[in-house]
């Protein structure tokens, strides 16, 4: 049985999409491309792209974000991919980055800097001048709104109880941080409500589990949500209060996981675990208890792993991003056993269905990190020296 969430269908207007793809054959125009070991310029020598966002004139803003080190800074690139310029740095005091870890970035070139160490958020003007520190703005992939005010919209998952996922609005204008929620989402997995006070190491490492629908959004142009929160392809649409109006349906099933998936998806998961590298809280060398203390977080999260439980369901959509312009791009989940990620289905702002993008492509070669005005999209990948690499392209018009 496939679920659609928690919000009911009879109040809202549904909106079945065809069943049949119809593939779009667009050229993306070359815009600028930056970084790479033989960069011109030593600015555009990256480490590791932690975010990146346009602005509302078409600046891109990089995250240069290694983790807890030196070396952290924001650059700025103006739209013909000329350096602007750059800000931030790492250190302890007001407005420097100790492991900044997200980023977003408002219309008029306000940047919002998420930093683990500091358990806050760095606000920065316009012109890249520290402005204030706050807290209380946590939520899971922030998105900003567009109409100026310093406002962000995050997913929240209450894991003490696992029993709620929320999108909400947090309203940064202040010192004090308030929030609204919008939506309550449906929740796939109920938590274990006689799960105590951690008492070892693996009590610290979360239960994994494969194949769980995630609560997928966007923010519109208007300041409405898109969102996806089920297995199935229902993709709900609410205005900037949380009121959903409408929901957009494409007739196609979640595939079963079988073993054969369930596997390859466990061996995907291990072959990650593995190939993640352990920082150094604070910067510095690790102390021999802290060396210890990584290696039996990392044996921790593999035996987690191992013993990963599943959904009886490959969720259909894996990816929803909103233009610009307000047209939605929808990511679809790969076929099993292809090792090509998934089409991308483009639905414009009236909620009609456009046509599906391949992905894979040189001028398309996944979903894109960045959306920006007049068309402008950004891509974040790494050359064969493992130094981030930034392609920026224009979108045609008719599927923005």
């Amino acid at each position: 049985m496939i679920a659609l969430g928690a919000v009911g269908l009879q109040a809202q207007e549904v909106v079945d999409l065809p069943a049949e793809d119809l593939p779009l054959s667009v050229d993306f125009e070359p815009v600028y491309r930056i970084g790479s070991a033989l960069g011109e310029s030593e600015w555009e020598e990256f480490t590791a792209i932690g975010h990146i966002g346009f602005d509302g004139v078409g600046n891109l803003y990089l995250l240069d974000a290694p983790g807890p080190e030196a070396g952290t800074r924001v650059v700025i690139v103006d739209p013909a991919g000329q350096h602007v310029k750059d800000f931030g740095r790492h250190g302890d005091g007001p407005g420097e980055f100790r492991w900044p870890r997200r980023m977003v970035v408002w219309a008029d070139g306000g940047t919002l800097i998420e930093d683990v160490m500091h358990m806050g958020c760095h606000v920065f003007g316009p012109e890249g001048d520290f402005d204030r520190m706050v807290r209380g703005a946590a939520g899971r992939d922030m998105r900003p709104e567009r109409g100026g005010a310093r406002t962000v919209v995050g997913a929240s998952w209450r894991r003490a109880d696992h029993n709620g996922r929320s999108i909400v609005r947090f309203d940064l204008s202040s010192d004090e941080v308030s929030e609204r929620t919008l939506v309550e989402a449906w929740v796939p997995r109920p938590g274990d409500e006689g799960r105590g006070a951690p008492e070892s190491l693996e009590d610290f490492v979360d239960e994994v589990w494969g194949f769980e629908p995630a609560l997928l959004f966007d923010v519109l142009p208007s300041g409405g949500i898109a969102f996806s929160d089920s297995s199935a392809y229902a993709i709900k649409l609410a205005d900037r209060s949380g009121v959903i109006s409408r929901v957009l349906r494409r007739p196609m099933s979640p595939l079963p996981a079988t073993e054969a998936i369930r596997q390859a998806e466990r061996d995907r998961r291990l072959a990650e675990t593995g190939n993640r590298t352990s920082a150094t809280v604070g910067g510095g060398e690790r102390t021999p208890e802290m060396a210890e203390l990584s290696r039996a977080l990392a044996a921790a999260r593999v035996t987690a792993v191992e013993n990963m439980r599943f959904f009886p369901e490959v969720p259909v959509i894996t990816a929803l991003r909103a233009t610009w312009g307000g047209a939605l791009w929808v990511q679809r989940s790969p076929e099993p056993g292809s090792g090509e990620p998934g089409p991308i289905d483009v639905i414009a702002p009236d909620g009609r269905y456009v046509g599906t993008l391949a992905l894979g492509t040189p001028e398309l070669p996944h979903m894109p990190d960045a959306f920006g005005p007049d068309g402008l999209v950004a891509f974040v990948d790494t050359d064969e020296f493992d130094v981030p690499v930034i392609t920026v392209r224009r979108i045609p018009a008719e599927i923005r």
